[in-house]
Parts: C-alpha cells; structure tokens; sequence
C-alpha cells in the first residue's frame, strides 16, 4: 500500500535510487537518425531520463556510422550520461566497402559485393580483439573473415574461404 511493500508482515520501505551509482544501457540504433523515442522510453524512462534528448545524443554520436545499425554503450551516472558507439565485425566490414548512402526502408536484402584488403581485415581483428572468442589474432582473422564471407564482400577480389 503505498510507498511501502508488505514483505512477511514487515512494512519496508522501497530502495532509494543512488545518484552516484553507474548503470550501462545497450541500445541498437540507426546511425545519425533519431530513433523512435517511444522504443528507448523504456530503458531510459525509469532512470529519470528524456528519451528526447537521449536520441539526439545517440545521433550526434552515430554521424559517423550514417546508415548503419550499430550499438551503442550508454553511461548513465547521476543523470548525466556518455554515449560510447560499440560497432559490430559486420558494421566495421560494410563502412570499410565504402557503399553509398541508401534508403533502408526502399532496398532490402542487399549484396555487400565489394572488395576488401587482408590488411584492413586485420585491422578490423585487433580492433574487436577485446570481444573476440579467439585466443590469438589468427582466430580473430577467421572470425571477420566468417563475417565477410555472410555479408557477401571479396577479401583482394577472392572468396574469403580461400584465406582461412
């Protein structure tokens, strides 16, 4: 009844929420688009956050990434909050084809047919080696070289199969 839960008889009185406490969100988001507020209310709402200003921070963070979905890692401390962009092996694999701009909502299904150097590849392995399952750079090769060959891209106008 009220602010207070009856817990085995006992009235306890709910938690207070701790200003100086971190909490981390993940959100999945357009790049440079201001997403749907009513799909981060829900995450956001119960912190004391807007969800207005928390999307256009999340776009102005992501205009670098315009076009492609990618995840971004929320701080949230005493209602401030730090937008972090978490790009996937994928996300880093289409920006590094260097593909137009396009209209998600008109094209579907599209064929990442490009070209990719084993260098950049490499790159996109130490980049994500915090993340990666592998335990050596070899394995984090592998592991982008699986991702380009599901996206559709040629590694130095080869199939990616031919280099792991």
């Amino acid at each position: 009844t009220g602010k207070y839960c009856d817990f085995k008889n006992k009235k306890i009185m709910a938690p207070k929420f701790d200003p100086n406490s971190i909490t981390i969100i993940f959100i999945r988001t357009v790049g440079g688009e201001v997403g749907a507020v009513s799909s981060l209310a829900p995450k956001i709402g119960p912190l004391g956050l807007s969800p207005k200003k928390i999307g256009e921070q999340l776009s102005s963070s992501t205009k670098d990434w315009e076009g492609l979905r990618v995840t971004c890692k929320l701080k949230v401390q005493n209602r401030q909050t730090e937008v972090e962009v978490v790009p996937s092996a994928a996300v880093l694999l289409i920006k590094g084809l260097k593909e137009p701009k396009r209209d998600r909502k008109k094209t579907k299904n599209i064929k990442h047919n490009g070209t990719l150097t084993l260098a950049y590849i490499v790159k996109i392995a130490k980049i994500l080696k915090s993340r990666s399952f592998s335990t050596n750079l070899r394995g984090g090769v592998r592991e982008i070289l699986g991702t380009a060959k599901a996206i559709g891209c040629l590694i130095e106008k080869n199939s990616p199969s031919k280099f792991m």
